[in-house]
């Protein structure tokens, strides 16, 4: 048992290699802080205290680092973006609340991420076609929600525009406010969005949900 022991102390330590998402993590962080020209390989493997090595474990070289990332912001944004517009709701407020859940949780919508994505596409004209792909991807599927609640083509259209284009605008300006303010309000945003007020019940399901994620970040 000793000498056993003795083996396993003499033996070197080996270098834990990054998974996927490790890379993936540090490039989403350094393109939301500094944008995409400083998402560079061997700064990485910096900031992760590793060698360039392991990045090619993972990826053929940057530009699938960087497709991988696109991929990353489609699949969350736009996919849970939908997802939530999709969701079942018995009334057009309960539906908007839905959709505002993206707006309030991080892990639905990566508000850095996107505004990141919008920056970058201003120089990547390959870029900007999946962006206005997605916006219109997430036009649809709000517009998609009013029409299940009897809206017109014209009146749902006009309205998703007005949800989205308030939401870029919010991102765009990097707006910080108060998150308890922030959902205060949210009763009268639907109501601008869609002329009806949010029922009492409505109202405490949605609190009540983000304040156990509110409580669970904390």
């Amino acid at each position: 048992m000793d000498q056993k022991r003795h083996i396993a102390a003499a033996k070197p330590a080996t270098r834990t290699r990054a998974s996927e998402d490790m890379w993936l993590n540090a490039a989403h962080e350094v393109l939301c802080e500094s944008g995409v020209e400083a998402v560079k390989v061997m700064p990485l493997a910096k900031r992760l205290g590793l060698t360039r090595t392991g990045f090619y474990w993972h990826f053929k070289d940057r530009d699938a680092l960087l497709e991988a990332m696109v991929a990353r912001w489609e699949d969350k944004n736009t996919g849970n973006l939908i997802a939530r517009c999709e969701a079942y709701a018995e009334t057009i407020c309960e539906a908007m609340f839905n959709l505002f859940d993206c707006w309030l949780d991080a892990n639905l919508f990566d508000a850095r991420l996107d505004l990141a994505i919008r920056n970058w596409a201003r120089n990547d004209p390959a870029l900007q076609e999946r962006l206005d792909r997605a916006d219109a991807r997430r036009r649809k599927a709000i517009t998609d929600m009013y029409l299940r609640f009897g809206f017109s083509d014209a009146q749902a259209t006009a309205r998703a525009m007005t949800v989205i284009y308030t939401q870029v605008g919010y991102i765009s300006m990097q707006i910080e406010e108060d998150r308890a303010e922030r959902i205060a309000r949210m009763p009268d945003f639907i109501e601008v969005y869609t002329d009806a007020r949010p029922s009492d019940a409505e109202e405490r399901r949605f609190r009540a949900r983000h304040d156990v994620l509110q409580a669970r970040a904390s």
